[in-house]
């Protein structure tokens, strides 16, 4: 029996490391686990992730649409409470005019701006 013990050779280290951590049980759990909730589950983190940069894309067009509620906002008060605003408004928008006033519209030919140096 002696001589069938000296034939067998011992696991060699990295055997016995990839034996002892790598095939336990929990280690094998653990990495299915991570690649699970990272490709394949409702609350991955790629998913996450997506998430997250929409919120931020949401939120800068918030920011966006704050600043310019608070800019039209200050344009109607201007308006609102000042009649020579609201009359410089009308001229300069809606072309509106006085009973003896005539208006002259000067439009800016856009291809012989561009071609001056």
């Amino acid at each position: 029996m002696h001589h069938l013990i000296k034939g067998i050779k011992k696991p060699s280290r990295e055997f016995r490391f990839f034996r002892t951590y790598i095939l336990n049980k929990y280690v094998i759990t653990i990495i299915v686990f991570l690649i699970w909730m990272t490709f394949f589950d409702s609350t991955s983190f790629l998913v996450i992730n997506e998430l997250n940069s929409e919120i931020r894309k949401y939120e800068e067009q918030l920011d966006y649409y704050k600043k310019e509620y608070y800019k039209n906002d200050a344009i109607y008060k201007k308006l609102m409470f000042n009649k020579s605003e609201r009359e410089r408004f009308a001229r300069e928008n809606y072309f509106m005019k006085k009973k003896n006033e005539e208006i002259f519209i000067l439009v800016v030919d856009s291809i012989k701006s561009q071609e001056k140096p």
